[in-house]
C-alpha cells in the first residue's frame, strides 16, 4: 500500500527543488556561489529519489551505504570536473 500523501510532498518538494535551480541560473548569481546551491540542491534530490523511490529507506543499512559512496564519488568527479574547467 502506498503512502500517497508522503509521494505528494516529495514530488512538491523535487519540484520546488528544480524551480529553484531554474531560477539560480537566471539570477545572475556568481559562479561559485551558483555552483554551490546547485550541487546541494541536486544532492537533495538525489537522497530523496534515492530514499523514497528507490525504496533504499527500508532496505538494509549496507545498501543505503553503498550508494552513499557511489553518490560521494560521482560528486567528487563533478568538483574535479568543474575545476578543471576553469
Amino acid at each position: 500500500m502506498t503512502n500517497t500523501k508522503l509521494y505528494t510532498i516529495i514530488y512538491v518538494v523535487l519540484f520546488v527543488s528544480a524551480t529553484v535551480q531554474v531560477l539560480v541560473e537566471f539570477a545572475g548569481v556568481a559562479y561559485w556561489t551558483a555552483f554551490g546551491l546547485i550541487i546541494v540542491l541536486s544532492a537533495v534530490k538525489a537522497v530523496l529519489v534515492a530514499a523514497y523511490f528507490q525504496h533504499l529507506r527500508w532496505e538494509p543499512r549496507s545498501l543505503t551505504y553503498l550508494v552513499g559512496i557511489g553518490l560521494a564519488a560521482a560528486l567528487a568527479l563533478t568538483l574535479a570536473a568543474s575545476y578543471s574547467i576553469l
